[in-house]
């Protein structure tokens, strides 16, 4: 929710929200751009070129009235690549494969890949659980070379939902059939 304030940011989502969608990221970019990204998780096959058209349409009357500084407005889906940005996305997405980076190092790195495994226990604070997934290859290794099957049991951790900076799910494409 880069450069975007509290007010705009409650505006929108109320805005949205009311026509039925959820949520994901409002954004200010370079040259005056407002992005919005928007879902529809009960959907089947999610948002479509009509749904932003509606939102775009609704959004561009309310900016006029309450008067948000913009050039252009931009409405989109999330894509494959959706952001995770709030504790319900953390749980819809639970199993998946994320990819998520740090404000500070947990066990020296701030970027890991990970299995999402939903929302944490501690009552004391929002957290994720993570199962981490190793590199597919470690760093100096030649290309087409897989590395060694890991020997250890998955290693979890839990983090503070405040500790994260960004995280994104990562595409899982199936290509062909399974026999």
């Amino acid at each position: 929710m880069a450069g975007v304030g509290a007010q705009l940011m409650q505006l929108v989502e109320a805005t949205v929200e009311g026509l039925g969608y959820e949520l994901v990221d409002v954004e200010r970019a370079g040259a005056g751009l407002l992005r919005v990204t928007l879902d529809a998780p009960h959907v089947p096959g999610g948002i479509g070129l009509d749904d932003c058209e509606r939102v775009s349409h609704q959004l561009t009357h309310l900016f006029a009235v309450e008067g948000v500084d913009y050039e252009r407005l931009e409405v989109s889906s999330p894509g494959l690549d959706r952001r995770l940005t709030k504790p319900r996305d953390f749980a819809r997405f639970a199993g998946h494969r994320v990819q998520v980076q740090l404000f500070a190092p947990v066990a020296g790195r701030r970027r890991w890949q990970a299995r999402l495994l939903g929302l944490g226990a501690a009552a004391d604070r929002e957290s994720v659980r993570l199962e981490l997934i190793e590199d597919e290859a470690p760093r100096g290794a030649k290309a087409g070379r897989r590395a060694a099957a890991p020997t250890a049991a998955p290693q979890v951790i839990e983090v503070a939902l405040a500790d994260i900076e960004r995280a994104r799910l990562v595409p899982e494409l199936e290509f062909g059939s399974k026999r």
